[in-house]
C-alpha cells in the first residue's frame, strides 16, 4: 500500500442457502461457516467479468478482504453424484453398449450417494479495501447493476445465490475506528494470523491470544479455462 490508508466498501449479503465446501471432504462434504477467501475473490471475478487474466487482476490481487457472518440452521441434504467414466459405467451395467439396470433404463455413467452439509438463511458482512479508490467504485457500480458478470451472482455453489441486502458507498479508512473488543457478537469472524491494518495504525496482532477454531483457508487462486 501506498502512503495513502486507502478506501473501504462494505457490503451485506444473503443466502437462502449456501455450502462452502471444506476441500478433501467427499462422501460427507463439510461446509466452513463463512465463505473463505477465495470464495469471495471468485465471487469478484465473476462480478468483474475477468474470464482470464487480464491487467485489471492486478489490483484484485491488492485487495484485502474482512468476512464475517452468521446463520440460522444447518441440514444435512442427501444426493447422488454421478460419474461418467467409462469405468463407472461398466461397474454398473457391465457392458458399455447396455444401460439397462434391474428393468429401467437409467443415465450413462455410474452414481454414488453423498451428504452435503447446507447453512440457510445466511447473513454476510464483508468489507472491501484498497488502495484505489475507482477500483471500489467500479465493484460498487457492478454490484448495482452487474452488467459484466459472468453467470449468476453466487457464493459457493452455482445455485447459492446472494442478495445485496445493503450496498455502502466508498469510504476512506480513515473514517473507521479500529479496535479490539471482546464480545459475543453472534457472528463468526475469519481472523488472520497477520491482519493488515493502515498505515495509521500498529500492524500489530494478538493472535496467539485469541481463542477460536483453526482452519486452514483456501488464498491463492487464479483464473483460467472458465
Amino acid at each position: 500500500m501506498n502512503n495513502h490508508p486507502g478506501y473501504i466498501l462494505r457490503l451485506k449479503i444473503y443466502q437462502p442457502q449456501a455450502h462452502y465446501r471444506i476441500p478433501f471432504t467427499y462422501q460427507r462434504r463439510h461446509t466452513y461457516p463463512l465463505p473463505p477467501y477465495s470464495t469471495v475473490i471468485g465471487f469478484l471475478c465473476n462480478l468483474l467479468g475477468f474470464d482470464g487474466l487480464p491487467a485489471e487482476h492486478e489490483d484484485l490481487k491488492k485487495i484485502k478482504i474482512s468476512i464475517a457472518g452468521r446463520f440460522e440452521s444447518k441440514t444435512t441434504e442427501y444426493i447422488w453424484f454421478r460419474n461418467l467414466s467409462k469405468e463407472a459405467h461398466l461397474k454398473r451395467f457391465g457392458s458399455i453398449a447396455n444401460r439397462s439396470f434391474a428393468g429401467h433404463v437409467e443415465h450413462i455413467g455410474g452414481q454414488s450417494p453423498v451428504l452435503i452439509d447446507v447453512l440457510n438463511n445466511v447473513y454476510l458482512l464483508v468489507h472491501l479495501a484498497h488502495e484505489k479508490e475507482s477500483f471500489l467504485k467500479e465493484i460498487h457500480s457492478l454490484i448495482e447493476n452487474p452488467v459484466r458478470r459472468l453467470e449468476i451472482l453466487h457464493l459457493g455453489r452455482a445455485e447459492d445465490w446472494v442478495v445485496i441486502d445493503s450496498l455502502s458507498s466508498v469510504f476512506p479508512i480513515s473514517h473507521l475506528i479500529i479496535k479490539r473488543e471482546d464480545a459475543d457478537f453472534k457472528h463468526f469472524f475469519w481472523i488472520p494470523e497477520k491482519i493488515y491494518r493502515p498505515n495509521l495504525y500498529e500492524n500489530i496482532s494478538d493472535f496467539e491470544e485469541m481463542e477460536g477454531l483453526q482452519y486452514k483457508l483456501p488464498t491463492f487462486w487464479t483464473v483460467e479455462d472458465y
